[in-house]
């Protein structure tokens, strides 16, 4: 089905998120450069940028929809299925999925209505006199747009395209107010929520659509959803997110990743082994500085793969090696998923990003042992070319080397909050690359700015309705009954911490990362408390088991990017990464049976 055209007035809300994501750099900034002047700064400056990020949530994701950017389970079910994903099927999928998306989003429309009127009610200032359900009317306004969105993609004949459009969010928000009351048969609606995510619904819509379920089976009013997505948005930490992301985009957009590269081939030599050391270690690098190992595998995979191939490593193994690889940034600052977990598991972001070190370390090289990435068979033994210099691949990579020494020595220094130490990083990434290497012009920040609010958006989108499940699983008593239940059956703690691998290594190839951390940590944190486990270290054996949901089938998303990059298919980047699974698994045992690991450098410096 072709997409329509573009018109100049359908990118305004990618101008929007893009905006509010450039005042959220500034803002941090300027508060920064008036505190030692002891001037008066912006008034309400960090809640004015939490509340910058909800527009950016909400209007990165209508963007991120009409680029096609919403995560899904089912991407290209076609390619798995042979033959059958080039007849009809696939256009009954993508009815099927898009179609109860649009609804879904008319019923949460109407939510987040009610929750805005209650809000206008007992209006409450945001800074300057502005009211905040000025900002937070942004989320109906949102999810109504997305619900024409979604609901346009269903058919594209020229008469039924408007009407699904329209009528399918106008529908959903009927049923909403029609079964709030009592709802719907929660059996029904399980079995449809998963039959449209089979399909490929967008995951925020599943997710959003069992919170609502969950909430109607208990006649409990159908804004708590809504409220959940507006508190994760807002809170204090989340604007790092964004943040770290924007500089790690910079950085991949520009010659960046070739300076590091040169760096890393100088460490480790231009041979086969040194080569696979060095892909591994950037790979890793790369992907805490972006914040998505997918970004990773675009910016690097076609500058290591042909690095790889020229020092006579085997085509398969090079593209297992790029595509594990970069799912082990998860570990390392600034991790997006690393700052998620800190605040939900309520642990200072920097004593995270400094218990990440070692265990970063550990997955490596639990990757190239058990991963199979050192072997010498299959490696074709071929004349060596000379080692670039290392102090002047040392001296052109100055300025990234010096990132995040920038973004973790602000802020565990004190001179910054975490928002302010990501704004701080993200302007740095900005000057440097426009002043120093000059590789930046305004239209490529600008398109660096509106691919990142589209990243963010449906990555916030995700974790706003995965929130509002996890607050009604946690009201239900789901955790308090586990901390009851399970140690009649584990009394022993490593036992315990050997099942809990067992089973995040299994919600990792069933769960989106984020959705997987806000549902899945609170759940399973008292538990962990229970058996005498540290936040910090529960945290980062969670966040080491779901670095192998990036390399399963189907929802592992490094696949799809590897698959796209290397024009291979499906199956064979899957064959290739398999190994990596096992190594994954091994490296998360270790770290979780180890404790020192992860405690062991932030306790020298507490």
């Amino acid at each position: 089905m072709t997409a329509p055209a573009v018109r100049p007035w359908s990118r305004v809300e990618e101008g929007v998120a893009a905006l509010a994501l450039g005042l959220m750099v500034l803002i941090p900034l300027v508060e920064m450069a008036l505190r030692p002047l002891q001037a008066q700064g912006i008034e309400n400056a960090p809640v004015l940028v939490q509340h910058l990020g909800l527009v950016l949530a909400m209007f990165g994701a209508v963007a991120a929809e009409r680029h096609g950017h919403l995560a899904t389970l089912g991407a290209d079910l076609g390619d798995w299925g042979g033959s059958w994903g080039k007849t009809w099927m696939p256009r009954l999928l993508h009815a099927l999925a898009k179609g109860p998306a649009a609804l879904i989003c008319g019923v949460l429309a109407l939510a987040a209505a009610r929750f805005v009127m209650a809000e206008m009610d007992a209006p409450r200032p945001l800074a300057y006199g502005i009211p905040a359900w000025w900002v937070q009317a942004c989320m109906p306004l949102g999810l109504a747009l997305l619900g024409i969105k979604l609901g346009s993609r269903v058919s594209g004949h020229a008469v039924l395209r408007p009407l699904c459009a329209l009528g399918l969010p106008l529908l959903g928000a009927w049923l909403g107010w029609r079964f709030e009351a009592h709802g719907l048969p929660l059996g029904l609606e399980l079995i449809f929520l998963l039959l449209i995510l089979l399909a490929g619904a967008p995951i925020f819509a599943v997710l959003g659509g069992l919170a609502l379920a969950l909430f109607w089976s208990d006649g409990l009013p159908l804004a708590s959803v809504p409220l959940s997505h507006y508190q994760i948005t807002t809170n204090a930490s989340l604007p790092a997110l964004p943040l770290f992301t924007l500089a790690g985009l910079l950085l991949a957009r520009t010659g960046a990743a070739q300076r590091l590269s040169q760096v890393f081939q100088a460490l480790f030599g231009s041979g086969a082994l040194g080569t696979v050391l060095a892909a591994a270690v950037l790979c890793s690098l790369f992907t805490a500085l972006t914040g998505g190992s997918g970004v990773t595998i675009l910016a690097l995979g076609g500058l290591l793969l042909p690095l790889l191939l020229k020092a006579g490593y085997p085509e398969q193994r090079g593209i297992g090696l790029v595509t594990s690889a970069s799912a082990l940034g998860v570990l390392l600052a600034p991790s997006v998923p690393m700052i998620m977990v800190a605040v939900i598991a309520r642990v200072p972001i920097g004593e995270m990003f400094l218990a990440g070190l070692l265990p970063a370390l550990v997955m490596v090289l639990c990757l190239l042992v058990f991963g199979g990435f050192l072997r010498r068979s299959g490696v074709q033994v071929v004349t060596q070319t000379d080692r670039p210099p290392l102090g002047a691949s040392l001296w052109a990579a100055k300025w990234e080397l010096a990132a995040p020494v920038v973004a973790i020595g602000a802020m565990l220094s004190g001179l910054a909050t975490p928002t302010e130490s990501a704004a701080l990083t993200a302007g740095y990434a900005v000057l440097t690359l426009a002043l120093a290497h000059r590789e930046l012009s305004w239209r490529q920040l600008w398109t660096s700015l509106s691919d990142c609010a589209q990243i963010i958006g449906g990555v916030m989108l995700i974790l706003g309705m995965a929130l509002a499940l996890t607050n009604y699983l946690v009201d239900a008593g789901i955790p308090d009954a586990a901390v009851e239940w399970v140690p009649q059956f584990i009394p022993n703690r490593y036992v315990f911490l050997i099942a809990l691998c067992a089973f995040l290594f299994v919600a990792a190839a069933l769960m989106e990362i984020f959705a997987a951390i806000v549902v899945l940590v609170p759940l399973l944190l008292p538990l962990a408390l229970h058996y005498g486990i540290e936040p910090l270290h529960f945290g980062i054996v969670f966040l080491a088991a779901m670095e192998a949901g990036f390399l399963c089938p189907p929802a592992g998303m490094n696949l799809y990017f590897a698959s796209a990059m290397f024009r291979k298919p499906l199956r064979q980047v899957a064959a290739a990464t398999a190994p990596a699974m096992v190594a994954i698994f091994i490296g998360t045992l270790v770290i979780a049976l180890l404790p020192p690991l992860a405690t062991g450098l932030p306790g020298l410096l507490r």
